[in-house]
């Protein structure tokens, strides 16, 4: 197997070079190996080791990770302190979507009208456990975005460069061409090339983004979770979103929360559920447990009644999920698991049996109760003497013979 370039060589920028020579290296060389604009063989392949070289190198954990161990996660799986999304847009790094496309068409892909200049909305996932959707939390996100250029400040132009009307379309950011066909003349109108629907034009434009004011760029930004937050629910970072062409207003980054599943909690809207294991002789008299909550050190006392039957549901009030925005939580609620105790000793056995015979005898004299009552109430008595004395009054007389003639 063919053992990976050295990143620095790939990039070829010295091994001590500052993060600004590093993004510039890769642009230069991202210009040429762009499948979009090389027509050489292996230009995707070698594009992809630069995209890989700079993902690395532009990240200051993942860069040391790889300087001390020649990996950018570090010995034994350690890795970065921060949540990585950039698999979103397309892969490791910068992938071949929307920011390349982007920062290589200029925003001229309109058909028709004033080219968009804002910069797009860009949305990300960020995954949180359980613990940290109860407590709020920050995160650290790391992702890839057209940013302001660092060199021209977003402007798009060199230092002494000027923005001047586009004398193709004298401002309009669009052209009318008229061709000849056998039905005649046909209009058509498409955007500017000259100044890709802009109006207005460069004369001296930044030679790291050519222009645009914006630059492929690894960011990243704080979030903060708000405690009791759910799956699905969004957050807004205002202005992280794509940057806009010269200058123009940011998107805004869109965070999606997705909350795992936990191993001791599940989750129904605000309240938690939970099992707790008593044996069956703490479920005859009654038991206190005590389990962890969801809240980092919180104790939650469970009372389980006397009688307690399996599968039974035992509530704890405003112990369960924050509610978002408000002080009030949810309530646990704890599902009580019966178990058989396996671990007693010889005395506890013998101690148990008496009490399963004691139980016995007081049912059959229950039983023998229950027998007495019922003759006294028929006006039989089961004793001897009154059954002889009952059996005596009754002779049994044979019955007649009906086929036997009479005289």
């Amino acid at each position: 197997m063919e053992p990976k370039k050295d990143y620095y060589e790939v990039l070829e920028v010295p091994r001590d070079a500052d993060a600004k020579t590093i993004k510039r290296a890769f642009l230069k060389k991202a210009r040429k190996l762009h499948p979009d604009v090389s027509d050489a063989p292996d230009a995707e392949e070698r594009f992809k080791e630069v995209n890989e070289a700079y993902s690395v190198l532009s990240d200051d954990q993942k860069r040391a990770n790889y300087d001390r161990y020649g990996d950018p996660n570090g010995p034994a799986g350690f890795g970065s302190d921060y949540v990585d999304v950039s698999d979103i847009f397309g892969g490791g790094g910068f992938g071949f979507g929307d920011i390349f496309d982007s920062f290589f068409g200029g925003g001229a892909g309109r058909a028709a009208g004033q080219a968009r200049t804002r910069g797009r909305d860009m949305g990300i996932r960020l995954t949180v456990t359980l613990e940290e959707a109860a407590a709020g939390c920050h995160k650290t996100v790391a992702y890839t975005r057209l940013a302001p250029c660092e060199d021209c400040g977003g402007t798009g132009a060199a230092e002494g460069g000027k923005m001047h009307t586009c004398e193709r379309c004298h401002g309009t950011g669009r052209v009318v061409e008229v061709q000849r066909t056998i039905f005649g003349q046909m209009q058509t109108q498409t955007t500017c090339p000259a100044c890709g629907g802009q109006g207005q034009v460069i004369d001296h434009p930044c030679e790291t983004c050519e222009g645009q004011g914006r630059t492929p760029s690894r960011e990243k930004v704080e979030v903060q979770v708000p405690a009791g937050v759910h799956s699905g629910q969004t957050l807004t970072v205002e202005g992280k979103g794509e940057a806009g062409l010269r200058g123009d207003t940011c998107g805004n980054l869109v965070v999606s929360i997705e909350v795992e599943e936990s191993d001791r909690f599940e989750r129904r809207g605000d309240d938690l559920y939970c099992t707790v294991r008593v044996d069956s002789l703490q479920a005859i008299v009654g038991a206190t447990v005590t389990i962890d909550g969801i809240m980092e050190g919180e104790r939650v006392t469970v009372e389980v009644p006397a009688g307690c039957q399996f599968g039974q549901q035992v509530v704890v009030e405003r112990k369960g999920m924050p509610r978002m925005g408000m002080i009030a939580r949810g309530n646990l609620v704890a599902v009580v698991q019966v178990e058989t105790p396996r671990d007693l000793t010889q005395k506890q056995l013998l101690d148990v049996a008496a009490l399963v015979a004691q139980r016995a005898l007081g049912e059959d004299a229950a039983a023998e109760r229950d027998l007495e009552e019922a003759a006294e109430r028929e006006g039989f008595s089961p004793s001897a003497e009154n059954a002889a004395e009952h059996f005596a009054k009754e002779r049994w007389h044979a019955p007649k013979n009906p086929f036997r003639s009479r005289r």
